[in-house]
């Protein structure tokens, strides 16, 4: 039977499907986790800040190995990266619940973020490669319906299970989830269908300066950006990682375009619905992705929200995300991108725009709103923006470009809370406050949930400028392009 699967004109949908479990189980781990935070954070007597890391360290890890991980999966094979990337997932999720300290949980998470990486991009990859060009817009879009059915039950479901069987369920939960997409993977992925680079590259060698020097600028930067609200941005410690990594990025560019194998082909950006493609995705998650973080925690310390009752909040604009990012998907196949990318980033402006009117004692007859608006935004936007990138490079090249669309992702959501995070904290310092979001957890005091809110306020103003900024780049990119001739062939 599963000779005839792989031989099917149906094959694309069943590696769809092969590869949509995966992708659910990750989506689920991420919104389960966020609103576990404050939960893991009363069990081990620590603070926000630190808590923080079981997040952050997760979201860095990604960051770092997703280069190397996507290219190493165009020289060895999609499926085997994929394969192993899961397992090493359910092993890091293993250790995650039976962690005693929140060291132990940050280092299991930090396994977690290693198996992500093999699995994020190459997993997209694979459905792309999967589907011809004039139906890749409807894949990604079903691919969105199921991060927005993953959005559903993520917070959802996580926050059922932190307050009937402890915050350790949420990591147990995915396991049997990622081992049914392993199963389905091994039975039903056909390694020999896969779009490799040629033989030539594939005797090359691995480009390990380049993998040395991405993982160096992702580190030294993000590292900066997450720790520069608290140590001050004017810190000699933040300043030297700064500079550290304009100094690494300008290293790695000299040597990328030099390595006859080069870990990113930098040459890419040549191309505009590239290079304007990648900006706008960066942009809007750079003003998207700390909506998700600190909105559980003004639902659960300032509106008094159980940590169930906040996960059910965010189910209406995540449904939303589910149905209107496969609908854009499919439509932009015909109708081309802008339009889509466009329209979806005026809806998450429009929600920015409500949350930077809330205050302690707003109802959700605003929050709800506002997270519609936004999440419709999102799934609006992601689909036809990620088609019209991968429409503008050569199939063979899907492994590394779809980990770096997905490091861009990524990366925009880490910098995204940090940024949020030291406008809120900054916010609060200005009016007398303990500039920590710890503050607001343990009721710092009369005002505190005030100052709060109008760092939200201030930090939901900022976020609405760079999805605005994001909107103007997808206005002035190319319509169309005609997709590159590949050097490989599906067998």
């Amino acid at each position: 039977m599963i000779a005839s699967v792989t031989r099917s004109p149906n094959y694309k949908w069943w590696a769809f499907w092969a590869i949509a479990v995966g992708t659910f189980a990750s989506v689920v781990d991420h919104g389960s986790v966020n609103i576990a935070l404050p939960t893991i954070a009363r069990h081990f007597q620590t603070d926000l800040p630190s808590v923080q890391w079981v997040v952050i360290g997760f979201a860095l890890t990604i960051s770092a190995l997703l280069l190397p991980m996507g290219r190493l999966s165009d020289l060895i094979g999609l499926k085997r990266v994929y394969l192993f990337g899961s397992a090493v997932f359910i092993v890091g999720a293993v250790l995650a619940g039976f962690s005693v300290n929140l060291p132990m949980l940050i280092l299991s998470r930090l396994l977690q973020g290693a198996g992500a990486a093999m699995t994020q991009g190459t997993g997209m990859a694979i459905i792309a490669a999967s589907f011809p060009a004039s139906e890749r817009g409807k894949a990604i879009g079903f691919s969105m319906s199921i991060v927005g059915v993953g959005a559903i039950a993520g917070p959802a479901v996580g926050g059922l299970l932190v307050d009937t069987l402890g915050w350790q369920s949420v990591f147990f939960f995915n396991i049997p989830l990622v081992g049914l997409g392993v199963a389905t993977g091994l039975a039903i992925l056909d390694s020999s269908r896969e779009l490799r680079v040629g033989a030539a590259n594939r005797k090359g060698a691995f480009d390990w300066l380049g993998a040395a020097l991405s993982t160096g600028v992702l580190l030294t930067f993000l590292l900066a950006v997450t720790n520069g609200h608290r140590s001050g941005w004017d810190s000699p410690p933040i300043v030297a990682a700064l500079v550290a990594s304009v100094a690494l990025l300008g290293a790695f560019i000299w040597w990328e375009l030099r390595c006859p194998t080069p870990m990113l082909d930098l040459r890419l950006f040549k191309n505009r619905t590239v290079s304007f493609g990648v900006s706008a995705a960066f942009l809007t998650f750079l003003g998207s992705a700390s909506v998700l973080f600190l909105v559980p925690f003004y639902l659960q310390e300032v509106l008094g929200y159980s940590a169930k009752g906040a996960g059910l909040v965010v189910v209406p604009g995540a449904v939303c995300m589910a149905i209107l990012g496969q609908l854009s998907g499919r439509l932009s196949d015909r109708y081309g991108w802008r339009i889509f990318t466009v329209a979806g980033l005026s809806l998450s402006a429009s929600g920015l725009l409500l949350f930077s009117r809330i205050t302690p004692e707003s109802s959700l007859l605003l929050v709800l709103p506002a997270l519609i608006l936004h999440s419709s935004g999102m799934g609006v936007f992601y689909s036809p923006n990620t088609t019209s990138v991968l429409s503008a490079v050569a199939r063979e090249k899907y492994g590394v470009v779809s980990a770096f669309l997905n490091l861009v992702r990524n990366a925009g959501n880490v910098s995204s809370v940090a940024v949020a995070t030291a406008i809120v904290t900054a916010t609060m310092g200005s009016m007398g406050f303990e500039p920590s979001l710890d503050a607001v957890r343990s009721g710092g005091g009369a005002g505190v949930g005030e100052a709060f809110t109008q760092g939200l306020r201030n930090a939901f103003l900022l976020l609405m400028g760079l999805v605005l900024l994001a909107l103007t780049v997808s206005a002035f990119r190319i319509q169309k392009v005609q997709e590159p001739e590949t050097a490989a062939k599906v067998s």
